[in-house]
């Protein structure tokens, strides 16, 4: 990965993939703080607002040695005040790697266009990798494998499922989403998971019903039903997706040891219920840890010796 943009799970071989979460596991259980990247700097471009992905990738680069500066979209305006190729030309004479949070996911492919240096979707409307890969690093940890396991998404065909469906049919898990009409997952996204999932023999199967999704499933997961950059259309959404809600019942279809996942942060009392989100069966906040490992992996698997 030594040098590479990682701007979709699509850009990650199986293998890549394995070596980030083995790398990531094997980083969280030392604990120890590392010079690999000393020198190093990393620029955090961020048009929307984070908790996890800033504070994970600045710390991330500070366990490793490095540097991190944060920019936010007042300071840079990409594409309003000065052109993305401007941004990243400039940037690239500064820093070791960018990691870019966006609206639009062509911005952050704009910015690997021009800039010579890696950069990293942090997220934008079309996937977010980092978060993915935790996700399956935490269920790997959680069961002892992926292959072969069925992961049940409920909610909406989001940045946040398009890289975690492409992430499972990298490892070979099944993938399961119930949406409502209109908020399945891209046809892109799917011919792009297609290859992988036949190569390991895993399934895809979209539904529109949760309770057929979740059942028997060993890994129950969802989202916000309204992202940032959505708000308008908040109550046509709410509206939606009403029955679609993670509660303890709908838990209960699925194995008796399945994890519940949620990226956060959480809107309880819309696409998840209280008595889910703070059930034994919740690992929302070793999720939320497994961000620094697995960015710590990632910058040291594209910047590192």
């Amino acid at each position: 990965m030594k040098g590479k943009d990682l701007l979709s799970i699509g850009d990650l071989t199986p293998d890549e993939v394995w070596g980030i979460i083995n790398r990531a596991i094997r980083i969280k259980k030392r604990k120890a703080m590392s010079s690999i990247l000393a020198g190093k700097t990393l620029a955090l471009i961020f048009e929307k607002p984070s908790l996890r992905t800033k504070v994970s990738f600045d710390v991330a680069m500070n366990q490793l040695g490095g540097h991190s500066v944060f920019l936010s979209q007042a300071e840079v305006g990409l594409g309003s005040r000065e052109p993305i190729s401007d941004v990243a030309r400039t940037l690239n004479r500064y820093v070791d790697i960018i990691a870019a949070r966006t609206f639009a996911h062509a911005t952050v492919e704009s910015l690997a266009k021009y800039a010579t240096v890696p950069v990293i979707n942090a997220l934008s409307d079309g996937e977010h990798p980092c978060q993915a890969l935790a996700d399956i690093m935490t269920i790997f940890e959680k069961k002892g494998k992926l292959r072969g396991l069925t992961v049940a998404y409920i909610g909406d065909g989001n940045n946040v499922a398009n890289s975690l469906f492409l992430a499972c049919a990298s490892v070979g898990a099944n993938f399961r989403i119930a949406s409502p009409k209109g908020y399945e997952l891209s046809k892109e996204i799917l011919r792009l998971g297609l290859r992988p999932l036949k190569k390991v023999g895993a399934e895809v199967v979209l539904l529109k019903d949760p309770k057929v999704a979740i059942k028997s499933a060993d890994v129950v997961y969802t989202d916000v039903w309204t992202s940032m950059g959505q708000e308008a259309e908040s109550a046509k959404r709410l509206k939606a997706f009403a029955g679609y809600q993670v509660d303890k019942k709908l838990l209960s279809l699925a194995n008796k040891d399945a994890i519940f996942m949620h990226p956060l942060p959480a809107h309880r009392g819309e696409e998840v219920a209280a008595d889910a989100i703070d059930s034994k069966q919740s690992v929302v906040f070793e999720q939320a840890e497994n961000r620094l490992h697995v960015q710590k992996a990632i910058l040291a698997e594209i910047l590192g010796k």
